[in-house]
């Protein structure tokens, strides 16, 4: 396995998505690859480097446990720094694609930096693999027939959050997100199974670290639940801020997976015991893929991973699966298309399949924060999932089939 570093920019011409393409195309005659070239795009400086980093490490970690190969082929992993820019991720989708010639795209964190760099995958029917951003337009009427979701619809994890909310009976939300595609999916999706009132919806800049004047409306409004979706450097200083602040006392706080998840409770600490989330992956899940996966993540990186590094590694495991069973002829765009939609390979989370639109179907659970056996704060398990084999909202929106 080869991995390259990031790259100088130069300015690019904006591009549009181009979508409800259905058909692919492919030579009629293909010849093997001799390697397989990925473009990595990530969120790798800043406050929530946290977040691609972990993305990467467990994408590299898959490729290194295959022996360096993807299916079968040498891998050349190109990996760069987005610098959670959108402007910076689009340029380094047209430089991974036109310049390097690559087979696949992955890395994106956030929703936003992806839908500026996707159309540029589109037009070069270059498939991306998305090991987080899932954003709802892509779910329904702007399918594609390149883009894969390895982790969870963006609504997803709010679905599964409202519906625990709702069992237990909570009467009134206060909802807060940035404001971004992914904050609106999240909010709407928490919205769509929860039941009782909604106490105000509020939306904060993306990226915000200082949440002093929204924690002095919540005092004020005094909600029962109130559920967030901030993720790394947001959610890290809002969970410190929102327990400084004294209002765990009155106000039971809710979050998505990776609002409680390794790279948060690292930096935040024992203020996050008992703390609960909805998620598809923990630590503990009990099957053969996981066990090896949480053994050599933290054997190779000296740190437990999260929900990110999981769907790094397992986006890493789609692409080895797919090209595999292509037996390496990857110009050939509806064989591989066909392979990634069959998705052959053991997750992490166990039981895995893509629905029509290319986001996973799969099961959610109830996690907390509390100590292992080392003493250490890792999520567990709590009961049978909220949601099993769940899909997303907008499947019937897309022409895919």
């Amino acid at each position: 396995m080869s991995i390259r570093p990031p790259f100088s920019l130069r300015p690019l011409a904006a591009l549009c998505v181009s979508a409800g393409v259905i058909g692919l195309s492919g030579p009629a005659s293909v010849q093997a690859a001799d390697k397989v070239k990925v473009g990595f795009v990530s969120t790798l400086s800043g406050p929530s480097a946290g977040l691609g980093v972990d993305i990467r490490d467990g994408f590299l970690l898959a490729v290194k446990l295959s022996g360096g190969k993807l299916g079968g082929l040498p891998a050349d992993v190109i990996v760069s720094d987005d610098q959670f820019k959108p402007d910076v991720g689009k340029q380094l989708f047209e430089k991974n694609i036109k310049r390097d010639k690559v087979d696949f795209m992955t890395g994106v964190v956030f929703s936003n930096i992806m839908l500026a760099s996707v159309p540029e995958a589109f037009s070069s029917k270059t498939f991306y693999i998305s090991p987080n951003a899932a954003p709802s337009p892509l779910a329904g009427k702007e399918c594609n027939p390149y883009f894969f979701a390895v982790s969870w619809p963006n609504d997803a994890y709010h679905e599964a959050a409202g519906a625990h909310a709702t069992r237990k009976g909570y009467k009134n939300a206060y909802l807060l997100a940035p404001n971004y595609q992914a904050g609106k999916d999240s909010l709407a999706g928490f919205k769509r199974h929860f039941k009782g009132k909604i106490g105000a919806e509020v939306y904060t800049k993306l990226g915000q670290l200082d949440y002093s004047a929204e924690l002095a409306e919540i005092r004020a409004a005094k909600p029962e639940v109130l559920y967030v979706f901030l993720p790394g450097g947001m959610g890290i200083n809002f969970i410190k801020q929102f327990v400084g602040a004294g209002l765990s006392k009155d106000t039971i706080l809710l979050v998505p997976g990776f609002g409680s998840d390794q790279d948060i409770i690292r930096p935040v600490g024992d203020s996050m015991l008992g703390l609960f989330d909805a998620a598809h992956w923990a630590l503990d899940f009990d099957n053969a893929a996981n066990k090896k996966f949480v053994a050599e993540f933290e054997k190779e990186y000296k740190r437990l991973p999260s929900l990110f590094a999981s769907q790094g590694y397992d986006a890493a495991l789609l692409i080895d699966a797919a090209v595999r069973d292509v037996k390496g002829k990857i110009e050939d765009k509806d064989a591989v298309r066909k392979a990634l939609r069959a998705a052959k390979f053991a997750s992490v989370r166990g039981e895995f399949k893509f629905n029509t639109n290319q986001y996973p179907i799969q099961n959610y659970y109830l996690r907390v924060v509390g100590k292992d056996s080392q003493g250490r704060l890792v999520n567990k398990t709590l009961g049978e999932p909220i949601f099993r084999n769940h899909g997303d909202a907008y499947v019937q929106d897309c022409a895919m089939k």
